[in-house]
């Protein structure tokens, strides 16, 4: 029988306000086993591991059961506590009787039986932990970042920095993301542009940085420190390499597209660059527009292009390399406001979101920096701001904040005033939200300096009314009706994940929240990490935030990154299935399951009188398994068993159960 210590932890008032220590105490010293029991206040702290092990040394435990918080906060702490005090620390076993328990009743009455159950269950499936050896596995020495925006060009900065080397894959063909959108940022009005573009030319032109635009991520396998990546390189139909960036190929072209760049507020040529200050400067063709791929004739840029750099028989390549670890920085997108048809959008030029709104401050948008209405060119007198337009509601948008819009607003009601300096706004808003160095400041200069008026209150309908848009909407702090015949008006649409955020996700392996945003492993102790193990996380792809937040979350990923990319060796996943072959029916639901494709099938011979049978069976990559216990469920035969978590551990947990009722 081993020989069981049980540590009961106070956990300040977190557990022993609804959970009876003592009586925890006095049942666990009956259990089958138990030859050491004892409490203390806070065991996570030093003391605390301190105790633990004392008692291992001292009562020659060859078992541990630590009655605490949930393992994914501490059970590596206390695994660490009991491997300095010579046990192996998968024997020891964390029963979660916080979140599980005392978080969860309100009285002892309640919590301390179940807390008392969820012990006595941990102590039995104790008993049949099996010391086991997390594996060594090799590291990469080269980092993927996904993403070029400002996130993820900080991030591979970082990591380029520290000396490896980084791949950073951008689908666009130039890396640049939402901040090349933007005229100005807040709070400090510095010019977007004159900001971004050193860095993205420090990307570019940084030894230790490879620039791969106009890609995709195809596929993704492998596990942390060995990642291998399938990356889709998009045909441009120019050859980057004699391409010079001269501009004449695009001057010359006859045919024109919509601009994605420009929101859809003009056109850019069928061959083009998306915006002046591009990196690489080197073009693409759009074939769905071009009249050579439609109609087989003009062919101009070929014959304009000085270094004859155009090439139409380019195909799509696929780049296949390992990584140790990867940051993902794919940003956001925005809110299509159709769905709101009070506010009109779409139905008139003159409604636009603030991202279109933005792009009119510009000098190379579409109506080179003038501040004018799309519908006649004339400067707007009366501009309306519409906060919230998709955040913070419930029934037809998102439930959060999108946190930058309060402040967004304000910078183009500052930068209105500056460029037509007669104009007028009026921004009606729910709640004024400026968490931020020198926020609040920037939004009451808005506010008092240049005569913004804030409203409080909502817009009902908005409808052309002669050469105006009549805007209707409720003062809610004055209980007012108000009518408002606007020029423009500019809707706040919410920051929501990008539309590819669930295929991406399914693609590398991370989980998303109900908005589609990627979870991080914790939301305090690891904000960048995620449940799988060498994958980080950076920017608006986790949350809607601004440039610095997202800035110093990709410096923050960076640092993770490089953490394991300057280990020689891993620590693997000691915790994986293991298949009983001569009970395997060879169905191989698991490998169809497995999300790290750690299952392949094999053929095992089987030796009779009359001959030999061979067959199929499945068989674990334990190098490859991460313990994640899916194989061990779709198991129509029972074959598979999780190491530390095998049928018979969980069964032993139920019996003790149900003992104890």
């Amino acid at each position: 029988m081993p020989r069981t210590g049980v540590f009961i932890c106070h956990c300040g008032s977190n557990i022993a306000g609804t959970v009876d220590i003592d009586e925890a105490l006095e049942a666990s010293r009956n259990f089958p086993g138990v030859v050491h029991a004892d409490e203390y206040r806070y065991l996570c702290s030093e003391m605390g591991q301190d105790i633990i092990k004392k008692a291992i040394e001292e009562n020659n435990l060859d078992r541990v059961v630590v009655g605490t918080c949930s393992p994914r906060m501490h059970e590596n702490t206390f695994r660490k506590a009991a491997a300095e005090a010579g046990l192996n620390p998968y024997l020891l076993e964390v029963a979660n009787i916080r979140e599980h328990c005392s978080w969860v009743h309100k009285d002892m009455e309640v919590g301390t039986p179940k807390a008392i159950a969820l012990l006595r269950a941990a102590a039995a499936k104790a008993a049949l932990n099996d010391p086991l050896e997390a594996p060594e596995l090799d590291v990469e020495k080269r980092a993927l970042v996904i993403g070029g925006g400002i996130a993820g060009i900080q991030a591979a900065l970082d990591i380029a920095e520290a000396g490896y080397v980084v791949d950073l894959v951008e689908k666009d063909p130039s890396i640049g993301g939402r901040m090349a959108q933007l005229e100005k940022t807040f709070p400090t009005l510095d010019c977007s542009a004159c900001i971004l573009t050193p860095k993205m030319v420090e990307a570019a032109q940084h030894p230790n940085i490879n620039l791969l635009t106009y890609c995709e991520i195809d596929q993704v396998k492998g596990f942390v420190g060995q990642f291998d990546v399938t990356i889709k390189q998009k045909a441009r139909y120019v050859d980057p390499v004699k391409c010079t960036g001269c501009g004449i190929c695009w001057e010359k072209c006859p045919s024109k597209a919509s601009s994605e760049f420009e929101m859809g507020m003009t056109r850019r040529k069928s061959i083009y660059v998306p915006f002046p200050q591009a990196v690489p400067m080197v073009p693409v063709i759009d074939r769905d527009n071009c009249l050579y791929f439609k109609k087989g004739r003009c062919q101009i840029c070929e014959k304009e292009c000085p270094p004859q750099a155009i090439d139409y028989e380019q195909q799509d390549e696929f780049i296949e390399r390992r990584y140790g670890a990867i940051v993902v920085a794919t940003g956001y997108d925005q809110l299509d406001p159709t769905i709101y048809g009070e506010y009109g959008y779409g139905q008139h030029p003159d409604i636009l979101t603030g991202l279109e709104f933005e792009r009119l401050f510009n000098a190379s948008g579409p109506t080179g920096g003038k501040v004018v209405r799309l519908s006649d060119g004339k400067p707007p007198k009366k501009v309306v701001f519409i906060q919230c337009v998709g955040s913070r509601d419930k029934a037809r948008g998102m439930n959060y904040c999108s946190k930058i819009c309060c402040m967004f607003t304000a910078k183009q009601a500052i930068l209105l005033k500056e460029k037509v300096p007669e104009a007028k706004s009026y921004v009606f808003y729910i709640d004024v939200r400026t968490a931020g160095k020198g926020y609040e400041e920037f939004q009451r200069r808005a506010a008092e300096e240049y005569d913004v008026a804030y409203m409080r209150g909502q817009v009902g309908k908005i409808f052309p009314e002669d050469d105006h848009l009549v805007v209707r909407g409720v003062d809610s702090l004055s209980g007012r009706n108000i009518e408002i015949k606007a020029d423009m008006v500019v809707l706040a649409a919410a920051s929501i994940a990008r539309h590819d955020a669930p295929d991406l996700g399914r693609l590398i392996g991370i989980n998303s929240d109900s908005y589609h945003f990627f979870n991080e492993a914790h939301p305090k102790l690891k904000p960048v990490e995620t449940h799988t193990a060498g994958i980080f996380i950076a920017g608006a792809c986790q949350a809607p935030k601004d440039i610095p937040d997202s800035v110093a979350q990709a410096s923050a990923a960076a640092v993770k990154a490089v953490g394991l990319l300057s280990k020689e060796k891993l620590l693997g996943e000691a915790c994986t299935a293991e298949v009983d072959q001569n009970q395997c029916s060879g169905c191989l639901n698991c490998e169809a399951i497995c999300p790290y494709t750690a299952i392949t099938p094999v053929e095992v011979e089987e030796r009779y009188k009359d001959g030999t049978l061979k067959r199929t069976v499945a068989e674990v990559n334990p190098a490859l398994c991460q313990g994640c216990g899916s194989c061990t469920v779709t198991c129509r035969s029972g074959s598979i068993n999780l190491k530390g978590f095998s049928n018979e551990q969980i069964m032993a947990e139920v019996d003790a159960i149900c003992l104890q009722r």
